[in-house]
């Protein structure tokens, strides 16, 4: 998916049209990692002519895309704590930062669910199904997709994901020559330590310890029912006609719910806007897998998904400046540690990534899942419920327990705004006083 995206216009001092003829660091690593990470998406999709080694191609390419979008999104998303250094313009290039993200995925799952979508591989009959006799009911609707071979579904995961590629190629030019970081955010202003002494000293602050671990069980919740939730429409509710449109519903939603979310954060505080947008969700999950099929009650459920999913977009990534700038009034000879905050939260963000697909794949490998097929065995459906349902549900309600222990309110995050204003003001003030005594020597 398309995770380049250009960043929010904040002000003349913070935006500009073109960077310098020698961009810095985090604009090379963007540069120089997209071409690579295309290709690889691209190779991800294509069919080797082979048939031995290719788990270890498709292993390869993905790990290998994976490598380059961490090398491309570390220093893209610190681009908050250096187009700005005002909580508001931050919280405001964070909002409009996930509202173009999640619009990036609309744009994909369009792209890619609909050309998909209209080559579709016909299902198989389980060995059961015939046994039983239902080979019948399975053969009539193979025959109605008969015409769409095996090569026609790779032609068209081949088009998607050219036209994903060039949608990512694309987004990554506006960011090189849109965005650019502010000079005075760019300085080093402490002495320069060692990389593990860096890592020490930033896990070892305690507010971004619990922020991490609320956002590592959140994310996780929402991306078993975000890798699962399409599955368990097209085989558990046997919508396997609409579930590109029910994905589609999702992110639209998610889309439209994010300038709400950004309006309640400012007006109610960003901890009371996750625990609101994690438990509004819950009763729809419950919903969905206790409720008989019901292509109505699934696009309300997808409805209400969509504005949890949105929740869990932008807040984690609102909160974790205002992290930033507690360590830096705790810290205050020790800055630049910026980058090290935001990898992180991205190794997280791909860690739990890795342990849904891991524990999604497993249990349904366990339960007996069959792929492509018809059908599939009453314990696919009950674990395809726990996953879309009871997972996300008591790994978001572990999540909210460790935010209860969250320090940084919003009286907190005032006060350390008051702080660093003060902090830079004292600065500013030494550097007129040193910049006059020279003029006068």
């Amino acid at each position: 998916m398309c995770h380049a995206r250009a960043g929010p216009r904040l002000s003349s001092t913070d935006v500009v049209v073109f960077v310098p003829f020698l961009p810095p660091a985090p604009m090379c690593r963007i540069l120089l990692s997209t071409p690579l990470a295309v290709l690889s998406y691209f190779l991800i999709w294509y069919v080797p002519p082979f048939e031995n080694g290719k788990v270890i191609w498709y292993l390869f390419f993905y790990c290998l895309f994976q490598s380059l979008q961490t090398c491309f999104h570390v220093p893209y998303s610190a681009l908050t704590m250096f187009i700005s250094s005002e909580q508001k313009e931050r919280d405001s290039a964070t909002a409009y930062r996930m509202t173009v993200e999640v619009l990036g995925t609309v744009l994909g799952t369009a792209i890619q669910g609909q050309i998909v979508g209209m080559a579709n591989a016909p299902c198989l009959p389980r060995p059961s199904d015939i046994i039983a006799g239902l080979n019948n009911s399975a053969a009539g609707f193979n025959s109605s997709d008969s015409v769409i071979s095996l090569d026609h579904t790779k032609a068209a995961y081949m088009i998607a994901s050219g036209v994903i590629c060039l949608i990512y190629v694309l987004c990554a030019v506006v960011l090189f020559f849109g965005v650019r970081e502010q000079k005075d955010s760019c300085r080093p202003r402490s002495e320069p330590m060692s990389f593990f002494q860096g890592i020490r000293l930033v896990m070892g602050h305690g507010p971004y310890a619990k922020l991490v671990m609320v956002f590592l069980f959140t994310s996780l919740g929402f991306m078993l029912l975000e890798g699962n939730f399409a599955l368990f429409c097209s085989s558990t509710l046997g919508f396997r006609n609409d579930f590109q449109n029910i994905l589609l519903v999702i992110m639209l939603s998610a889309t439209l719910a994010i300038p709400f979310w950004q309006w309640f954060l400012t007006r109610f505080g960003k901890k009371t806007a996750v625990y609101v947008g994690s438990l509004a969700v819950m009763p729809f999950l419950i919903l969905v897998v206790c409720v008989k099929s019901n292509l109505i009650v699934t696009y309300i459920v997808s409805l209400a998904a969509g504005v949890g999913v949105a929740s869990a977009f932008l807040l984690p990534w609102s909160m974790l400046p205002d992290v930033v700038d507690d360590f830096k009034v705790q810290n205050p000879t020790s800055t630049g540690h910026e980058a090290l905050f935001y990898s992180f939260y991205v190794f997280f963000t791909k860690f739990a990534s890795g342990v849904s697909l891991g524990v999604s794949t497993l249990s349904l490998d366990f339960a007996g899942y069959f792929t492509r097929g018809c059908t599939q065995p009453d314990e696919v459906h009950l674990t395809l419920k726990m996953l879309v349902s009871a997972a996300p549900i008591v790994l978001i309600f572990i999540g909210l327990g460790i935010l209860y222990s969250y320090p940084i309110d919003e009286d907190k995050r005032q006060g350390n705004r008051k702080l660093l204003q003060e902090q830079m003001d004292s600065e500013t003030d030494s550097e007129t006083d040193s910049a006059e005594l020279a003029n006068m020597v």
